[in-house]
């Protein structure tokens, strides 16, 4: 027995998958063609698209915003397990990358949940602010430009309304956090977002050890 999260080797990583992990088809559909994208680091893992999906589910979420979207995988995850009348307000600033999540999502018949915006997300989050749509989301989820997390945190913690939960991706950042040789611009964006986030009292909070690290915010009602 173990009193701290164990480390997953190959093959235990592979015994986790065999017996939770429950992909639709259109979602290992996106994963396998993502694999062969010279970016395909940035694709979260299965199991993290399986516990956002969860999230939503659990929190009875209806309007969800995503930073940062790539092929589309984890919006695709989010879409698929909201209601029918459920929507993703989704940032990205790639014609290119989301072109692919968008045959991806209408293939799942999901396209008409995801409203996908074009332009950098601050843009996009400070024009929903505008909008007056602070407090109108129920969940969040953050993987884009480490360099802005702490901005797109702000704005998303204002657009969720009290006991919305907000997902930041990447917060462990194969282990350079807690390298101090690490000193690049990413890097140390990360280390101060987590420093940002463990000092905010405005939200619960937990870093779940899952792929490359995510942290869930609960806002405090």
């Amino acid at each position: 027995m173990s009193r701290r999260t164990l480390p997953l080797d190959d093959r235990l990583y592979a015994y986790l998958l065999s017996v939770s992990l429950r992909e639709a088809p259109i979602l290992a559909q996106l994963r396998a063609e993502t694999a062969a994208h010279p970016l395909a680091q940035m694709q979260i893992a299965p199991e993290q698209g399986q516990l956002m999906a969860l999230l939503v589910q659990i929190t009875g979420a209806k309007h969800t915003l995503e930073v940062g979207v790539f092929t589309g995988y984890s919006a695709l995850a989010v879409a698929l397990a909201l209601p029918a009348d459920g929507e993703v307000v989704a940032c990205d600033v790639s014609e290119a990358y989301t072109a692919i999540a968008r045959r991806y999502w209408a293939a799942a018949g999901v396209d008409h949940k995801i409203d996908l915006r074009l332009a950098p997300a601050v843009d996009t989050l400070d024009q929903l602010l505008a909008e007056g749509s602070a407090g109108r989301f129920d969940f969040a989820f953050i993987d884009a430009d480490k360099q802005n997390y702490i901005a797109y945190y702000e704005r998303c913690l204002s657009l969720v309304r009290p006991g919305g939960l907000i997902a930041i991706d990447n917060v462990l950042w194969d282990g350079r956090v807690a390298d101090p040789t690490a000193q690049d611009e990413a890097t140390t964006a990360i280390r101060a977002f987590n420093a940002h986030l463990a000092q905010d009292q405005r939200v619960n909070l937990s870093l779940i050890p899952i792929a490359d690290g995510l942290t869930l915010a609960w806002k405090r009602l």
